[in-house]
């Protein structure tokens, strides 16, 4: 039997508006904090009792509530931030809807108290299971103050969902984390059972930023995170993005920004995977702090009842925005010049002439003329060795059948450089001394050390050379013997015919049959050892999910990459000084070198004073 339509409640149209709001005491906390950054405050307190479950203090230093609308604030949909509906295509403010204090208090007891100026004098309200709240006098400093008590008290089905007051409290302190880190000219303070968990002064420099940004998120982050800052059109993209070797197991330091407001969106994270693919270990995850300013009518931050997901009105063009501007960022990764004076590679006299580097090379001649020798380098009066300035005693140097790249070892002398020249750009990577095991190079720059894993820095090489060849030169195709048919749904052949030119430039030629068959006659030459058919498919989910594809791209990368990784110098491969510091050289211009094609690191810096503190100098 139906029962008949009735008019809900104030009270049970809140509780249930509750539900999609309040999921936990970190989402009363979140909307609270984000009322009081809307109040244009300079600085929130946050006090915590049994993980939020007991009580939630939310104190701010904004311009506070007017005395008639404290008892208004609480109802449902009333709010300051929006008037009509031309206003939600321009949202400036993180909230708008007026839902919360109503939500919170039907589920709570709300202590409501703020004043407007500096005089102290403020006026409260007192909200309780739905008793009509009472106005009453109270000293108060300039803002808002929202206590909240014993939450879920009137509903204890929702009250025995909540888990540990630790877990809860986690929640909170990642939330606050999360805020903190999107607001920085803003002061926080957390505390937990009356323990400082976090104070946060107000960041208002680079410096001070990312002194936040170590306190929220480690060392290991900020010493290994790059600074961006880039636009275009009415896009601006900036933050912190960790270096390809800095990388987690889980998406635990991913921190995205839209206006300031804290998102999960779907779309950009997949922007951020493409970036990194070509730099990243498999099944590892990059770190980042990025902020996405946008004209506020080009997102609609009205797609979800706790706002974390936007849309985007031009979601393809926000896409590529984000992706090429962190590949550029990442192509960037390459070793930093180094402009200092090199202390001398060898004690011995400066070999200035022909004669006396032969004289000198002399003494390091071996029997066999394929083993590795190495020299002195002749050096500069300033200390510098030239990379030209080495030499092997072997007529023509070894080049292995495997190693295709185009190191070509010279050798030739540097009789007298310039005297007049007072200091010398040294190369970031130094100049090579020799190898250990064969393995790797040993090279001296002005701070220290290098140590550099050849094969990985190779395989970089020969990687980003072969992509430019193959983005530069026309797609080499291969005629399928036996066509292959493709069954379409619907919508994949709408997709398939809507980008038939692409296909075509990429080397494809396909025959449509039928509504939903299509025959491929031509592919493109590197993609013949894969799974033709199943490539088709997830091209075209591509194209219908971010409304372009990267998979293409992906796919002909991961064939170059193999093929630079087979082809690139294997380990105890025996090389010589100047193939060496040729390989230092190419790396010093490749981009993407600090990291092999699987995220590895290629190199390492040794400082003289990390080497001092491991013998101990100066103790």
């Amino acid at each position: 039997m139906t029962s008949r339509i009735q008019r809900l409640t104030p009270q049970l149209v809140n509780q249930i508006a509750a539900g999609e709001i309040i999921e936990r005491p970190a989402s009363i906390v979140k909307e609270l904090i984000e009322n009081g950054l809307d109040a244009t405050c300079q600085h929130i307190d946050i006090d915590i009792d049994n993980g939020g479950i007991q009580r939630i203090r939310v104190r701010d230093n904004g311009h506070g509530i007017d005395k008639e609308d404290l008892v208004l604030a609480l109802d449902r949909h009333a709010t300051s931030k929006i008037c009509d509906l031309s206003d939600l295509s321009q949202i400036k403010t993180l909230g708008f809807r007026g839902e919360a204090l109503a939500s919170i208090s039907s589920v709570a007891r709300l202590y409501l108290a703020s004043s407007t100026d500096t005089s102290n004098q403020g006026w409260q309200v007192f909200a309780d299971h739905g008793n009509k709240p009472e106005l009453s006098p109270v000293f108060h400093l300039q803002g808002t103050t929202v206590d909240v008590h014993d939450l879920f008290y009137n509903t204890p089905a929702r009250r025995k969902f909540l888990k540990k007051e630790q877990t809860e409290f986690s929640h909170i302190e990642t939330l606050v984390k999360r805020l903190s880190l999107s607001h920085f000219s803003i002061g926080f303070t957390l505390q937990h059972n009356k323990r400082l968990m976090y104070q946060l002064d107000p960041a208002h420099t680079k410096i001070a930023q990312e002194k936040r940004i170590t306190t929220l998120c480690g060392t290991a982050f900020t010493e290994k995170a790059i600074y961006i800052d880039m636009e275009a059109l009415d896009l601006r993209l900036w933050g912190w993005i960790s270096l390809p070797t800095f990388s987690r197991n889980q998406t635990d330091l991913q921190y995205f920004y839209v206006n300031s407001r804290m998102v999960k969106d779907r779309l950009i994270n997949h922007a951020v995977k493409q970036a990194y693919h070509d730099v990243l270990y498999h099944d590892r995850h990059p770190a980042f702090i990025l902020f996405l300013d946008i004209a506020p009518e080009l997102v609609d931050v009205n797609a979800h009842p706790a706002k974390y997901e936007v849309r985007f009105r031009e979601n393809r063009t926000v896409y590529d925005f984000v992706r090429q501007c962190l590949e550029k960022a990442l192509t960037n990764t390459t070793p930093a010049p180094v402009v200092a004076e090199l202390v001398p590679l060898f004690d011995r006299p400066q070999a200035n002439t022909k004669e006396q580097t032969a004289s000198i090379m002399e003494e390091y001649i071996t029997d066999d003329s394929r083993q590795q020798v190495v020299l002195p380098l002749p050096v500069s009066p300033i200390g510098i060795p030239s990379p030209l300035s080495t030499a092997t005693v072997a007529e023509k140097p070894i080049i292995h059948a495997d190693c295709v790249s185009s190191i070509q070892p010279t050798i030739a002398i540097t009789p007298n450089p310039p005297k007049q020249i007072d200091q010398h750009p040294t190369p970031p990577l130094g100049f090579a001394l020799a190898q250990l095991h064969n393995i790797y190079i040993l090279a001296q720059n002005a701070p220290g050390l290098i140590l550099v894993d050849i094969h990985a820095a190779h395989e970089r090489i020969l990687y980003e050379r072969l992509k430019q060849v193959s983005e530069n030169s026309a797609v080499a195709t291969q005629v399928l013997l036996i066509p292959i048919s493709l069954h379409l749904s619907s919508k994949e052949a709408q997709i398939l015919e809507e980008y038939h030119v692409l296909f075509g430039q990429c080397g494809f030629e396909m025959e449509k049959l039928g509504l939903d068959t299509t025959i491929v006659r031509q592919i493109p030459a590197l993609l013949s050892p894969i799974d033709i058919q199943q490539f088709i498919h997830n091209v075209l989910s591509d194209l219908n999910k971010y409304e372009g594809t990267q998979r293409f791209s992906e796919k002909i990368n991961e064939l170059l990459s193999s093929i630079a990784c087979r082809s690139a110098l294997r380990a105890k491969r025996i090389m010589t000084l100047p193939e060496m510091n040729q390989l230092l050289r190419d790396m010093e211009i490749t981009e993407r070198s600090n990291q092999c094609n699987h995220g590895r690191p290629t190199w390492r810096q040794l400082t003289l004073s990390e080497i001092d503190r491991l013998f101990l100098r100066g103790r």
